[in-house]
């Protein structure tokens, strides 16, 4: 494939992705006016039109959308194969662009990373911290870490640890009142909840427990975060019970400055995990980072850590 038809396809799929000239060329840093040209070239060598223009939005015509479906998936693997040829001397090499939670990242990712690069010191690590889920593939991430994302076509999961929630406070909290032993005991006690940064919403989970049962948890609102971190900041405080994510209550449970509520009751919010474009040929840098990440998360034991059931 000769380099202007290679630039030209993968200036027409960026666009398609992105809906925007000049979003794709800033993804592939360069100017709109030459991500505009390839795309014309490429119209004149196929003899048809692939977008209606507008001053407003990029869509595809009909004959883009089929195109778009037939050459998308080819494309990707000729990126794969020459970026796995490019690698340095046969190793995984390239720049590594991840996506991950901030605090979950800062805690638990980000100590892996001089090991990673002790391995593969050819890869330059990008990584974003942030709290949304993002485009895995429209953004040109590599992979994301996380819980609970939407998986759109062409996304696969790998799981790494339950995403458990838990109940917590302060000892000087729980030893202002009487001793909570039943669930329904927490409508009368305020409520750190946590809302959701992606809806806005305050989810209604119900608790599980060891012997799963279930009940509603009646926990009254009394302040809301949109961050678990936050949450155990403020029950640190004595200012209430919080529900939150079990791993950023570990360093908080581990120092005593809180401690769990209702041990044998948790929510079940699925799984924090890896995730990744679906193909035949990944990348050598993705691979790499995959089986190193999941080998980690292995020896550390932090799926253990991060059960309810085992972590009181």
């Amino acid at each position: 494939m000769a380099v202007e038809s290679f630039n030209a396809l993968e200036c027409f799929i960026r666009s398609a992705e992105v809906g925007s000239f000049a979003e794709a060329a800033r993804r592939l840093s360069i100017t709109p006016a030459a991500v505009g040209k390839h795309v014309a070239q490429l119209e004149a060598r196929l003899g048809v039109r692939l977008f209606q223009r507008s001053t407003r939005k990029l869509t595809l015509t009909e004959a883009g959308q089929r195109f778009l479906g037939e050459v998308s998936d080819s494309f990707r693997t000729i990126q794969y194969a020459v970026a796995n040829l490019a690698s340095a001397e046969g190793q995984p090499a390239g720049l590594l662009r991840v996506s991950m939670g901030t605090v979950f990242g800062r805690l638990y990712v980000l100590p892996l990373l001089g090991e990673f690069l002790r391995r593969y010191p050819a890869i330059t690590p990008d990584w974003h911290f942030d709290n949304r889920q993002v485009d895995l593939i429209g953004q040109g991430f590599d992979a994301a870490i996380g819980g609970g994302f939407d998986l759109p076509p062409g996304v696969v999961a790998r799981k790494l640890t339950p995403a458990h929630r838990v109940l917590v406070a302060a000892p000087a909290y729980l030893q202002r009142h009487a001793p909570i032993d039943d669930p329904q005991v927490l409508q009368r006690h305020d409520g750190i909840l946590i809302r959701s940064p992606q809806t806005g919403r305050v989810r209604s989970w119900p608790l599980t427990s060891r012997w799963q049962a279930q009940q509603p948890m009646q926990l009254r609102q009394a302040m809301t975060m949109s961050d678990s971190d936050a949450a155990c900041a403020v029950a640190e405080q004595g200012l209430g019970i919080a529900l939150v994510s079990l791993p950023f209550a570990v360093p908080y449970l581990q120092a005593g400055r809180l401690r769990r509520v209702l041990p044998d009751w948790y929510v079940d919010d699925g799984h924090i995990s890896l995730y990744f474009a679906e193909h035949k040929l990944m990348p050598g840098k993705t691979r790499a980072f995959i089986d190193f990440v999941v080998e980690q998360f292995a020896e550390q034991g932090l799926a253990g850590r991060f059960d309810a059931l085992q972590t009181l």
